[in-house]
Formats: structure tokens, C-alpha cells, sequence
């Protein structure tokens, strides 16, 4: 369904909160439509700006324990981590212009 690299409870810590790189958590659900369309555009913006942002992918439904402790009460939800820390968050389905426009202190 995507290229991006899935991560669960247990390695949130390894994989997103220790990176010494800008991450972008997408928590997402298999029956959540919104979800499955934003999915091929994280992917885009992964692949054209590589190096830049690092997009995993957190399933909310296997992964309670760490939807909850963000906090994660709708989704498509989009939360960027640098440094162990949240610095941005984006809520719901936006097309890849929005998205970018959202994310754009991190892909310069």
C-alpha cells in the first residue's frame, strides 16, 4: 500500500523519538478511507524530498499505546518529530499542494 516504513509501540522510541532525523508520523487506520488517499501522497513528497523528511507510518488500531499517548482522537493524523519532540501536527486529507504548504519549514 506504501513505501513507507511501518513502525509500531515497540520501536516508536527507536525509530521516531530517537532519530536524529525530521520524521513524519502518519497514524492511520486500514478502514479509514481518508488514510488510504493521503497514503500515495506521503509517498510522493518521501520520495521527492528525501534526505529532508523521513514519512513512517503508524497503525492506530495495532498500536493503541502510542495513539494514545499522542493523543490521537481523529485521522488521518499527521504529527512531525524532531528530536524526540512534536513540532508540527496536520489533521485529515489534504491534497499534496496543502500538505506541502503544511510541511514546508521541513522540506526546504
Amino acid at each position: 500500500m506504501s513505501n513507507a516504513k511501518a513502525v509500531t509501540d515497540a520501536t516508536f522510541s527507536d525509530e521516531v523519538l530517537k532519530s536524529d532525523k525530521t520524521i513524519l508520523v502518519d497514524f492511520w487506520a486500514e478502514w479509514c478511507g481518508p488514510c488510504r488517499a493521503v497514503s500515495p501522497i506521503l509517498d510522493q513528497i518521501a520520495a521527492e524530498h528525501a534526505g529532508k523528511i523521513e514519512i513512517v507510518k503508524l497503525n492506530v488500531d495495532d498500536n493503541p499505546q502510542s495513539a494514545m499517548q499522542y493523543q490521537i482522537t481523529s485521522i488521518p493524523a499527521m504529527k512531525v518529530f524532531k528530536g524526540g519532540e512534536v513540532v508540527k501536527t496536520v489533521i485529515g486529507a489534504k491534497p499534496k499542494p496543502a500538505l506541502e504548504a503544511d510541511l514546508a519549514e521541513f522540506l526546504a
